[in-house]
């Protein structure tokens, strides 16, 4: 529940701590004292739109926070431990400057306008003082049966489900349009692919080609001319190795050709003959091994040409044609494995078809039985407001085409009048008769939320007399279960609280700033007569605000 709820420099307040308990409090003021300072302040730190008119004029930015007690709110813990946050307890914190600008920590580590929110939603409920105008728009009631009937995440899950299937379906419909362009393209790869399949080509290939084209061209001048070379180191007559011979034979003759530079000399000409020999004998094995082939020649050059004109045909470079190959028979597989995916897909919009209809057929039978148990519980409520006649009803019908929110539509019914047959809501309600309706329902649905912190703005608008004593036993009643915070200007209904925050307005010097208290018996009794008398206060006036509080402070017999 809110405990505390600390405000500084916002609209006229300048510094405001309260600390709140359980049960029921009203918040009473005159008009314009302030009353939606209090509810504007708890939502912004619950995440809701800031602008720089929020700030006190003259001060540079406003700070706000809210601190829960969460231990009876196991939903709101797990979401704190989810996020690896101190959860034995909770404080909200907000902070807009006068620029607009805004912050938001929970419990004191940096957070999202929309974590605020989130988190907000498992704190508190705000049933505010506009709540019957949404009856009026019949897509609330929906929301507002799966709110009682605790439906909202399989509601929820039904509309993934729903969107899934949406998608499946616009994905499937788009591929079965580009079906014919897919097939133009598919077809023209294939013969590419054939193309390159015949020519064959391997990794590397062409670089031999290359290389042996080399080779053979030039095979009858490589013939030639290691022979001319071969003859210059074996020839007998002024070959290499007869003229080394000579000269090696000339020196060793010579006296001391062992020793000295003579031995160096014939060292060196010994390993020439040897190098000169080694020559000719490998340019006898090229000699050898160097083929005319000219048909060879001819195919090589051929097989370069192909790869060429295929090169030039798909604007690559020769070298690249294999990872083009390869490149246009993955996407050939890809456009291949389509048939596959449209079949698949087929499946899958099929599949989700199913599901959203078993979904929504279990959603509405819920739909159908909490629809009675709602509109039961709301004609009781209605009978404790003076409309003991009335008859409320439930409409669950079957909606033409599927929707995100399910196969249903629901529409609240009335009849205030015995013998006439129920009608929309927003088709007979009187303004008064729209408020109690309203609050019957709101009340009803917070008896069966897990979230034990309500706050009512201005619900009994429209509401007088033995009525407004009902209402507030009803807020009472509730309070006693939780905590329910109340703005009201129904005296009956503020002698019902636990305790009376009121809120008064005071104009100092240049100044006008929003002063708010927790009353004592004494201060209740005074409320109370304003809000019955007005200005003056007779004894008559104080003798009935007394007799009021005292009456319905006494506990049921």
């Amino acid at each position: 529940m809110l405990t505390q709820l600390a405000i500084q420099d916002y609209a006229i307040v300048d510094r405001l701590e309260l600390d709140l308990t359980r049960g029921m409090t009203a918040i009473t003021g005159e008009t314009g004292a302030g009353k939606s300072i209090l509810l504007g302040a708890l939502g912004l730190c619950l995440g809701e739109r800031a602008d720089a008119g929020s700030v006190r004029h003259g001060c540079e930015r406003t700070d706000l926070s809210a601190r829960f007690d969460i231990q009876h709110l196991p939903a709101a813990a797990e979401w704190l431990d989810a996020r690896e946050l101190p959860a034995d307890e909770c404080l909200l914190r907000r902070v807009v400057t006068a620029n607009g600008r805004s912050k938001a920590w929970i419990n004191g580590h940096p957070a999202t306008i929309a974590d605020l929110k989130s988190l907000g939603e498992q704190l508190i409920q705000i049933h505010g003082q506009h709540a019957h105008q949404a009856l009026m728009r019949e897509e609330t009631h929906l929301a507002l049966l799966d709110d009682y009937a605790g439906l909202r995440e399989r509601s929820q899950q039904l509309a993934e489900t729903f969107r899934e299937w949406r998608s499946a379906r616009r994905r499937l419909k788009k591929l079965s349009e580009e079906g014919s362009e897919v097939e133009a393209k598919r077809q023209l790869l294939r013969y590419q692919v054939e193309e390159l399949d015949q020519l064959g080509l391997a990794e590397g290939e062409l670089q031999t080609l290359e290389e042996e084209q080399h080779t053979l061209a030039h095979a009858e001048e490589t013939l030639r001319e290691t022979q001319f070379a071969a003859d210059c180191c074996e020839s007998d007559e002024g070959g290499a190795l007869s003229l080394l011979n000579q000269a090696y034979a000339h020196l060793s003759a010579l006296p001391g050709s062992d020793k000295g530079t003579l031995a160096n000399t014939l060292t060196m000409l010994s390993d020439a003959r040897i190098q000169v020999e080694e020559a000719a004998s490998e340019l006898h094995r090229l000699a050898s091994t160097t083929e005319l082939d000219p048909e060879r020649l001819a195919w090589v050059e051929e097989r370069m040409g192909d790869v060429h004109r295929i090169a030039r045909k798909h604007h690559v470079a020769p070298e690249e044609i294999c990872a083009l190959h390869a490149q246009l028979k993955q996407e050939v597989a890809q456009l291949e494995a389509s048939d596959d995916d449209l079949e698949a897909l087929s499946s899958q919009v099929a599949e989700y078809r199913e599901r959203y209809r078993s979904e929504a057929k279990q959603l509405t039978e819920a739909r159908q039985k909490a629809a009675v148990r709602l509109g039961k519980e709301v004609q009781q409520q209605l009978a404790f407001l003076a409309m003991g006649k009335a008859r409320f009803d439930v409409d669950v019908t079957p909606r033409e085409t599927p929707s995100p929110e399910g196969l249903d539509h629901v529409q609240f019914l009335i009849s205030a009048n015995p013998g006439q047959p129920a009608r929309p809501l927003t088709k007979v309600a009187s303004g008064g008769e729209l408020s109690r309706i309203s609050l019957a329902i709101q009340v009803v649905a917070a008896s069966h939320s897990t979230i034990p912190s309500l706050v009512f703005d201005e619900v009994d608008v429209g509401i007088s007399g033995a009525t407004a004593e009902i209402v507030g036993q009803l807020l009472r009643k509730l309070g006693e279960n939780g905590q329910v915070m109340t703005v009201t200007h129904l005296p009956q209904v503020a002698a019902q609280a636990h305790q009376h925050l009121h809120i008064e307005k005071h104009a100092k010097r240049d100044t006008t700033l929003t002063h708010m208290a927790l009353l004592d018996e004494r201060g209740r009794i005074s409320e109370l007569a304003r809000m019955l008398g007005g200005v003056t206060l007779s004894d008559q006036t104080l003798a009935h605000a007394r007799e009021m509080l005292h009456a319905s402070q006494r506990p049921p017999h």
